[in-house]
Parts: structure tokens; C-alpha cells; sequence
């Protein structure tokens, strides 16, 4: 089931029924889980069932499921299986002939999501936190922003407070034009939502010290339709592009975009796309193109 993302008021009744019914609660941290039930009077027993041990705590769920119990599973916050445990879980009770009921509730993502407005978009995808670094992360923000059927969507991104200010800069080099909404600490106390076009996003974010900490939701609108303003890639002079590869043998992709770029004039933005082009050539063949995970 669903709980709240921040905000303790935005769990459901249906929940706290449940919650109150129910044999035992597993749940992604107990200690979390256990400050929500005491806030709303429930005691229940708690069972962790975390991203580690997910399929040994699914087995003990089956297990007491077999004897008759009815189990609630929650995540630390919002919808389980969305960035979080509970897929895992949900196949094995299923494979195991019990029955699984939604709860729905409070989910960052479709709330950042409705905050957005993408008027252009046709459906979502929800890819939760890309890659940290590397070849992955460079073939993620690739498909994201290049591939034809990625732009028709609005595509729905999670980072840590210690790596947005990289991803917006990446963002802002990739797809300057392209309409990027922010979400920062959602239901809670210093909620900030900022729509705006993802160039400007490093400045906004460095206008206040503050606005770098909490919890990030972002969601990259969808291009707009021929004619109505959508980007036109820009041609890499032959010469740049061959600056760029020798470059990106020796350096950090960021530091050799740069280098081309003052050594051959040619437009930051295209390097920096030939740049993710090559990176995602290089990973290797099952890499997953954008670890994609629909809502």
C-alpha cells in the first residue's frame, strides 16, 4: 500500500484501516514505519522487507500467508515497486497462489507528474534514479532526450540532493530548450516546483543554497510537435569531432567537451551530444538502454 511521500495527512483511510486489521506489517525500515503506525495509534508487528532481503522476506510472508494471516507491505515512502522493493515480493505471493490488493495512494512521481503540465506529452515513463556515472548514465540521458519514441513522452527522473546540480548541468547541455520541471521535498514543509526551460535549471537551482537539499523529482517534458518549436540538432564540423574522440580516450566526458569545444569553436551542445553518442556506443551490449520503469 501506499504512504505518504511527506506530508502525514496524505495516507488513505482504506490504509489506516488495513493497517489497523491486518496480522503484520512488512515494511522497507522498520524504524520508519513504525514512527507512521505510532502517529495514527496502530501496533502491529514489523517484518523488514528491504531491496537486501527481499526474497527471503518474501519467502517468511508466504509462510504466514499459508497459516491464514493477512500482511500489509509498505515502502518508507509513496507507492512501493516504484523505485523501490516490492516487485519482488508481488511475483513470489502471486507465484504462490495468494491473492495481492492495491492500496493506491501518495506517489512522487505522479505527483510531479500532474504538477507539470506537459501538454505535448503522449503517455509517461517513470525511470526512477538514472546510473551514477559512466557509460550507462550517458546511454540513459541519451535515450531520454534523442530517441524518437522517448521524446513523445514525458520522461519522469529521481536524483539525491548531492548529484542534481550534475544532472541538471547535463540536462541544460543536452536539451537546453527542452521544458524541464522540478520538484523538490513534495507534501513537505519546503516544497518548490519550478517549470522552466532545462537551461535555465542550474541557475535556479543555485539562486538559493537550500534548494539543493531534500528529495528531487524531475520530469523532462516531452519535445514539441514539428512546428511548434521543437529543437533542430545542430552538425558537428568533421574536424571537432575528431578533437572530441581523441579527447574522450583521455578525459572525463564534461572536461573533453569543453576542451573540443575551445579548441574547435563548434557549439557545446553538439559535441556534448556526439559525446553521449560515443559513450553509449562503448557500453557494453546488455547494458539496459534506460532502465525504464513504467508507473
Amino acid at each position: 500500500m501506499a504512504t505518504p511521500i511527506g506530508n502525514r495527512a496524505d495516507i488513505t483511510l482504506r490504509a489506516l484501516h488495513v493497517l489497523a486489521r491486518v496480522d503484520a506489517v512488512a515494511c522497507e525500515d522498520t524504524r520508519v514505519s513504525a514512527q507512521l503506525l505510532a502517529y495514527y495509534g496502530i501496533e502491529k508487528p514489523l517484518l523488514a522487507l528491504h531491496a537486501h532481503n527481499e526474497n527471503e522476506a518474501a519467502a517468511i510472508v508466504i509462510e504466514r500467508l499459508a497459516q491464514g494471516q493477512a500482511l500489509a507491505f509498505v515502502s518508507d515512502a509513496g507507492t512501493p515497486a516504484v523505485s523501490d522493493p516490492g516487485a519482488r515480493l508481488v511475483a513470489a505471493v502471486t507465484a504462490a497462489g495468494h491473492r495481492v490488493v492495491p492500496l493506491p495512494g501518495a506517489s512522487s512521481a505522479l505527483a510531479a507528474l500532474c504538477v507539470a503540465g506537459d501538454v505535448h506529452a503522449q503517455g509517461f515513463v517513470c525511470h526512477g534514479f538514472l546510473p551514477a556515472k559512466g557509460a550507462a548514465r550517458a546511454q540513459t540521458l541519451q535515450a531520454l532526450v534523442m530517441e524518437g519514441d522517448a521524446q513523445t513522452r514525458s520522461q519522469i527522473l529521481f536524483e539525491a540532493p548531492h548529484r542534481i546540480a550534475a544532472l541538471l548541468a547535463e540536462l541544460a547541455a543536452l536539451a537546453p530548450t527542452r521544458t524541464l520541471t522540478v520538484a523538490r521535498e513534495l507534501s513537505k514543509q519546503f516544497e518548490e516546483v519550478a517549470t522552466l526551460p532545462a537551461a535555465q535549471a542550474p541557475a535556479w537551482l543555485a539562486a538559493r543554497p537550500q534548494r539543493q537539499r531534500g528529495e528531487f523529482v524531475l520530469v523532462l517534458h516531452a519535445a514539441p510537435p514539428s512546428g511548434a518549436g521543437a529543437e533542430e540538432e545542430e552538425a558537428l564540423p568533421a574536424a571537432a569531432a575528431h578533437a572530441l574522440q581523441v579527447l574522450l580516450r583521455e578525459l572525463p566526458l564534461k572536461q573533453a567537451v569543453a576542451l573540443a569545444a575551445e579548441i574547435s569553436g563548434a557549439a557545446r551542445k553538439a559535441l556534448y551530444r556526439e559525446a553521449l553518442r560515443t559513450r553509449a556506443d562503448q557500453a557494453q551490449p546488455d547494458t539496459p538502454a534506460a532502465g525504464a520503469r513504467r508507473c
